[in-house]
C-alpha cells in the first residue's frame, strides 16, 4: 500500500507534534512492506519538516508545500476542495492531521486526541474551535476510521454522534527520551534552577487546574521547604514557593521528572494524559485525577484524587511523597505496558482495514 500521512503539525512543539514524530518513527521501523508519503503544508517552518525527514530511515518519500494552516482550514475544512492526491499522488490510505480534513479517494484515517475545544470553549481560541467544528463535520461524513488514545475519548466521540464501530483505541507511549536520569544530571538541573526538594506539574491554566493545585500545594507543604515547579506556557500569580519555568525541551523535562518528589497532574480533562507515563518512566511518583482518561492511563500505579477538591489533591501529594518507593516501582511496572512499537503495529492494522 501507499500510505500518506500529514505531518504539518510536527514543528509546533505540542502533544500532537510529539505523537506525530513518535508514530512516524515507529511505523517506519516496524513496517518494511508499505510505502509512506510524508507530506506537510507550511508557512515558515519548512526547515523543521525537512530536518525531521532527514533523520528518518525506511520506505518513504516527502511532499512539502507552502500551504499554511489557515489556508488549509479554508480550502479543506470550509470549502472541502482540492483532493489530497493533488499533492501526494495516488494513494491507498490517507491519515490526516488534527487540523485539516482534505477530500480524498483513499481509505481515510484520522486521529482525534481529545475534545477539549468543545468541552472547554471558553479556554480555547475561537479560531481553533472553528477549525475543529468544520473538520469534525467532514470526519462524520467521510472518514473511514478514527484513532483515539483512550476509551474515555472514544466515549466522548460516541456521545458527540460518531459511530463507535469506526473508532479504534490506540494508547500512546512516553518516548525513549523519557528515562530515569542520573543523580549528576539532577544535581546540575537543581543548581541551574536553584531548586532543592520540589513537586512538579506540566501545563498551565483552567483545564490543568492550576489554581486548585497551588492551593493544595500550600496545604501539603505545611512549613516544609518544598517548591512547586510548573512547566508550560501561561501566567501564574507570583506566590512563595511556586516557580513557573515556561516550556522546556524533553531532555530537560526528563531530568526534572527524575528529581521531583512527585509529579502532580490534577487535570480536569485529558484525551490521554501522556505526562503520567513520562513521569512513570523517569521513576517519579504520580498524583492524578480520578476522572476523564487519567485513571485509565495510570491504572493502580498512581494516587488518584478528586481534582475539584483541594483537600483531596493535598492528601494525594502527601501520600505520594510518603510512599515514594512503592509508587516508583508500580510506575515502572505500569509503563512497560505502553510502547510506540505497539502503537505503530496497531495503527498499521487500521491501515490494513483498507484492503
Amino acid at each position: 500500500m501507499r500510505i500518506a500521512v500529514d505531518i504539518s503539525q510536527l514543528p509546533y512543539g505540542t502533544g500532537v507534534s510529539f505523537y506525530t514524530r513518535e508514530l512516524i518513527k515507529a511505523l517506519l521501523e516496524v513496517d518494511q512492506e508499505n510505502e509512506y508519503v510524508l507530506f506537510g503544508g507550511y508557512l515558515r517552518r519548512k526547515k523543521d519538516l525537512v530536518s525531521f525527514a532527514s533523520s528518518l530511515t525506511g520506505r518513504f518519500s516527502t511532499r512539502f508545500f507552502p500551504f499554511p494552516p489557515t489556508l488549509a482550514h479554508i480550502v479543506w475544512n470550509k470549502l472541502h476542495a482540492l483532493k489530497i492526491e493533488k499533492f501526494t499522488g495516488q494513494i491507498d490510505v490517507y491519515h490526516s492531521s488534527d487540523w485539516a480534513q482534505a477530500p480524498s479517494d483513499a481509505f481515510k484515517v484520522t486521529t482525534i486526541h481529545d475534545l477539549a475545544p468543545f468541552k472547554y470553549p471558553k479556554l480555547t481560541p475561537k479560531k481553533i474551535i472553528s477549525a475543529h467544528k468544520a473538520r469534525l463535520k467532514w470526519i462524520v461524513k467521510e472518514v473511514d476510521r478514527v484513532i483515539v488514545p483512550s476509551q474515555a475519548t472514544k466515549k466522548d466521540l460516541v456521545d458527540s454522534g460518531i459511530d463507535g464501530s469506526m473508532v479504534r483505541v490506540i494508547p500512546e507511549a512516553p518516548g525513549k527520551q523519557f528515562q530515569r536520569q542520573g543523580e549528576l544530571k539532577v544535581k546540575e538541573m537543581q543548581r541551574k534552577y536553584k531548586l532543592r526538594d520540589y513537586i512538579l506539574t506540566v501545563g498551565v491554566g483552567g483545564r490543568k487546574n492550576t489554581e486548585r493545585l497551588i492551593s493544595a500545594y500550600e496545604h501539603a507543604k505545611a512549613g516544609k521547604d518544598l517548591t512547586l515547579v510548573i512547566v508550560g506556557k501561561g501566567e501564574v500569580k507570583e506566590r512563595r514557593g511556586v516557580r513557573l519555568l515556561g516550556s522546556l525541551e524533553d531532555r530537560e523535562l526528563a531530568v526534572l521528572f527524575s528529581g521531583a518528589q512527585s509529579f502532580v497532574f490534577p487535570s480536569l480533562y485529558e484525551g490521554f494524559g501522556l505526562p503520567i507515563l513520562q513521569a512513570f518512566s523517569c521513576g517519579t511518583p504520580v498524583v492524578t485525577s480520578n476522572i476523564s482518561s487519567m485513571p485509565e492511563v495510570a491504572g493502580d500505579a498512581a494516587v488518584l484524587v478528586d481534582p475539584y477538591k483541594v483537600e483531596s489533591i493535598a492528601e494525594g501529594i502527601k501520600k505520594a511523597i510518603a510512599g515514594r518507593k512503592g509508587f516508583i516501582k508500580k510506575g515502572f511496572e505500569r509503563v512497560r505496558e505502553f510502547s510506540w512499537e505497539k502503537a505503530a503495529l496497531e495503527t498499521l492494522n487500521v491501515y490494513k482495514e483498507a484492503k
